[in-house]
């Protein structure tokens, strides 16, 4: 493909996701659903218009890392504070239940699997998919009505950071009890000694940070050092650590949610990625999609998974929510904010296609998932949020 092909490509996912966003926006849903419409329908499946490539995946990933590191920019430290005990008591619900209901719903499928066959660490690995969350699209859809810097919003994040970190740790235990030579106990060491890495090192850089801050306010050197420590952040999380990279980039982000210039720092951050990051990274999902060589009974097994996908979550995390003494109703928006499935999914899928325990015709199922709860979770917040304004109105 010629090198300049790209600028095309650009062009054409920028214009469909502001179009395709602003009709969402027109019909009172997120521009977020209108974006991975757009995605979908000038992808492979539909028109063809453009072709995933490595380049558009590179542009997505610089995307949700500016997402995730503005959304720590936003989160208020001392409402993280406060929600992180029940956020994790969230989070290992939110990763339990859908566990057991992907393992439940592949041995219902293709009958029960002996403990310590190769059939049962598929039907696991299938509920291991199914841990994995996303809040990116949730991110943006709370932005988008002001309810990010809430409890439940910040509740949602928290949850889903410690989600993530839990949902790795499963991951490796799984691929560990399948393959000897992996070494399951080392995954909990690199996460712990990345927490304390990011403990040590963010207090120092706060304190340059503040000094900085009251000795060059808003100057726009503030923002670009704010922008280098986030990939740094995300860089070492991958690399050092093997955490997920949009980790490190909301933790680099509430390193910097104190200091004074913080909304400042924030202000130009959404500037690229609301013009070009973002638009890549919601179209891309749509991109991902493929619809050939989809057999009836694939496709049977894909609707259950995607709706036992989205149950268990809202179920495993709005049940604890709702134990932890949140109002129903605020139970029911934690539940539907982490149901949402993205990027970490996708990582998650591959990783268990490298290693022999899921094969290629199952993607069709994740990339479903993907693009359901992308489309879904956006809307039922939105309903959520407006039933309860207008409950309060009456």
């Amino acid at each position: 493909m010629e090198t300049y092909s790209i600028f095309k490509d650009l062009a054409i996912i920028i214009i469909f996701a502001k179009l395709f966003g602003i009709l969402a926006r027109k019909c009172k849903a997120p521009q977020v659903v209108g974006e991975i419409i757009a995605g979908l329908l000038i992808g492979p499946s539909l028109l063809g218009l453009v072709q995933q490539s490595d380049f558009l995946t590179r542009m997505a990933e610089i995307g949700v890392v500016l997402l995730m590191f503005s959304a720590g920019l936003e989160t208020n430290l001392k409402e993280l504070m406060k929600t992180g005990p029940v956020a994790l008591l969230i989070a290992c619900s939110g990763v339990f239940v859908p566990l057991l209901g992907g393992a439940l719903l592949y041995m219902g499928f293709y009958g029960m699997a002996p403990w310590g066959s190769e059939e049962f660490y598929k039907a696991v690995f299938m509920g291991v998919i199914m841990t994995a969350t996303s809040v990116s699209i949730t991110v943006q859809s709370l932005k988008e009505m002001g309810k990010l810097k809430g409890k439940v919003g910040t509740t949602i994040l928290s949850a889903a950071i410690i989600d993530d970190v839990i949902g790795i740790i499963v991951l490796t235990f799984v691929i560990g009890f399948k393959n000897p030579q992996s070494n399951p106990g080392s995954v909990v060491l690199s996460t712990v000694l990345f927490f304390i890495m990011a403990l040590v090192v963010g207090f120092i850089v706060f304190k340059v940070f503040k000094k900085l801050d009251e000795r060059y306010p808003h100057t726009q050197r503030i923002p670009i050092l704010g922008l280098a420590l986030c990939f740094f952040f995300a860089y070492a999380a991958e690399a050092y650590f093997g955490i997920a990279d949009i980790t490190g980039a909301y933790v680099a982000g509430i390193v910097l949610c104190s200091i004074q210039d913080s909304s400042y720092i924030d202000r130009k951050m959404e500037v690229s990625s609301y013009i070009i990051f973002g638009p890549v990274f919601f179209a891309s999902i749509g991109l991902k999609t493929s619809i050939d060589n989809v057999s009836a009974g694939l496709l049977l097994f894909s609707a259950g998974f995607v709706i036992v996908a989205l149950i268990t979550k809202i179920v495993g995390c709005g049940l604890m929510a709702r134990l932890c003494r949140f109002r129903f109703q605020d139970s029911l928006k934690i539940g539907v904010g982490m149901m949402t499935r993205g990027e970490v999914a996708l990582i998650v899928a591959q990783k268990g296609l490298s290693v022999g325990l899921l094969t290629p015709e199952y993607f069709t199922a994740v990339i479903l998932l993907i693009i359901v709860s992308s489309i879904s979770t956006p809307i039922i917040l939105k309903l959520l949020y407006t039933k309860e304004k207008e409950g309060a109105v009456a």
